[in-house]
């Protein structure tokens, strides 16, 4: 069994085989149309298989149906004279779909059929299968260096092949504004462009002078989201405020702390790290956010998208406590003092959201403040904001940047390109557990699972975001999805790697510039740019 993210209960492989061919039809009950659509587009094309309707349970026929007596993402795969795949609803016969395109082998995740009128043998077998988690995510960030519509798309695709469910936008940052708001134009026609970019991080003295940009459009969006909602996949997106938001400062100078620097001159960051400029708490400040939400939330449904991620994380209060406006308002409201400024803007757009049927999820810095009892917490800084939160009945989504920031080296070797972070190897990731043991029962069903991040910073493209997410995006996907997986210390890692032998023929079918467990390839080196930590440097460098 070579199955990645490994099932967890699989009877067989027998001797006979069910052979996929010219001749092989599909049957769709009610539901699971988009199913078909899916395995006639990929499958079928990879393989050179019309897949014609057929006569459901008829032999050399993929019947698909559902059955609510499986949960809802579950699904029960049967290899005989027939196959039948049937899911507690569509989703789980989708992620049975995506089980039956790895059984067919690398030639399944092609674009088009390389070998016209071969059989393809699958060995008779049952396998009945279901997540661990319901949140099983990835963060891209697309703020910092801008993916295509193109690109996003390929990305939902590989979340699918992994059955991951969750695709976690960041949109906005100091560096780059990327969804189009039509009643704020000048986000984009500013906030999305900047003239440089700093080449590594902490004390590289490197610069890319060519100008760096671009942005979604509302009709890229929709796109994005129907995409991934035929995928199964819920796409978060995130606005970041009240810090991380030079670029829309830059865009619109009132924005900003206007009686502590001249905000007109601010451009788009080109730099990295935490940036001292954030929002000014004003009501002209809540207005303008109010908008932008409006068209956000027009674009992503809330039956795809009931969470909206608010960033709050990284504002530093430096330029409140100069501010007289912000220091008045802190005052006015009664706040302790003006870090709790902070906690003001996510308690203001938390009440927004839910009087619109929307739920806010932010960073764990969310915490530091009363929180709303609905929102929810992405623990970056380690376990323990998540503990936290859970422990107060928050929800949480867990993706402590110790375990599961995919922009970390994967290997101490001088030859990693940009070193971020701390070595985090695929055994790393593998080995991560999503929940700590020691939370209370109670407070352990407040984790709705887990994401990695993938921050851009020093990813300047499309594959060299694929370095840094694969392999290890493999083993955190068996890690959110599988419930067979033993305490960490015990978890076969020799078995996972005997299955990503396999796997990696698959990544290579579909177009995957992953780190191969030899190290990285000579296009895949950047010599001589710094990276962070660096040697002994502060550890804010």
């Amino acid at each position: 069994m070579d199955l990645i993210p490994a099932p967890s209960h699989l009877d067989g492989p027998y001797r006979a085989s069910f052979n996929l061919g010219t001749e092989t039809a599909l049957a769709a009950s009610p539901g699971t149309e988009g199913v078909a659509r899916w395995l006639r587009a990929t499958v079928g094309a990879a393989l050179g298989c019309d897949l014609l309707p057929g006569t459901a349970g008829a032999d050399r026929t993929i019947t698909l149906r559902t059955d609510p007596s499986l949960p809802p993402e579950g699904y029960r795969l049967t290899v005989s004279s027939a196959v039948e795949i049937l899911g507690g609803s569509a989703a789980g016969v989708f992620w049975g779909a995506q089980t039956l395109r790895q059984l067919l082998g690398p030639a399944a995740h092609r674009r088009a059929c390389a070998a016209p009128g071969a059989r393809h043998a699958i060995p008779h077998q049952t396998i009945e299968d279901a997540p661990r988690f319901s949140w099983r995510g990835v963060m891209l960030d697309v703020a910092r260096h801008f993916l295509r519509t193109d690109d996003v798309l390929r990305y939902v695709d590989l979340l699918a092949a992994h059955k991951l469910n969750v695709l976690h936008l960041h949109l906005t940052d100091d560096q780059g504004w990327r969804i189009e708001i039509t009643r704020y134009p000048r986000l984009t026609e500013v906030g999305a462009w900047r003239p440089r970019t700093k080449r590594g991080h902490g004390a590289s003295d490197l610069w890319d002078d060519t100008p760096h940009g671009g942005y979604y459009t509302q009709d890229d969006i929709r796109e994005i989201v129907a995409y991934a909602a035929e995928r199964h996949i819920r796409v978060v997106p995130e606005i970041d405020i009240p810090g991380h938001s030079q670029a829309a400062i830059a865009s619109y100078p009132h924005l900003g702390n206007t009686d502590v620097i001249d905000t007109t001159t601010l451009p788009v960051r080109d730099t990295w790290g935490i940036n001292p400029n954030v929002l000014a708490p004003t009501d002209n400040t809540l207005r303008f956010y109010e908008g932008v939400l409006e068209e956000v939330l027009g674009l992503f449904p809330v039956e795809t998208s009931p969470f909206v991620h608010l960033g709050g994380d990284e504002c530093p209060a430096d330029q409140w406590k100069a501010s007289p406006a912000a220091r008045a308002r802190v005052k006015e409201l009664g706040l302790a003092d003006e870090e709790g400024l902070q906690a003001w803007f996510i308690r203001h757009f938390d009440r927004w959201l839910a009087a619109r049927g929307r739920r806010l999820i932010g960073w764990d810095e969310i915490l530091e403040g009363t929180l709303p009892p609905g929102a929810a917490v992405s623990s970056w800084r380690g376990y323990a904001g998540g503990i936290a939160a859970a422990e107060a009945g928050h929800d949480v989504v867990m993706c402590p940047e110790q375990h599961v920031y995919l922009d970390h080296r994967q290997d101490g070797g001088v030859d990693e390109p940009v070193p971020i972070g701390y070595v985090r190897t695929l055994e790393d990731v593998y080995r991560f557990e999503p929940v700590p043991p020691r939370l209370s029962p109670q407070a352990a069903a407040h984790i709705l699972g887990t994401q990695a991040n993938v921050w851009t910073e020093v990813m300047e493209n499309r594959s060299r975001v694929d370095y840094q997410v694969f392999p290890r995006l493999a083993a955190f996907a068996e890690v959110a999805w599988s419930t067979r997986l033993p305490a960490p210390a015990e978890r076969d890692l020799a078995d996972f790697e005997r299955r990503m032998t396999v796997h990696y023929r698959r990544l290579d079918a579909l177009g995957v510039d992953y780190r191969p467990p030899t190290g990285p390839l000579p296009w895949q080196k950047r010599p001589g740019v710094l990276g962070r930590p660096i040697e002994g440097a502060p550890p804010n460098v």
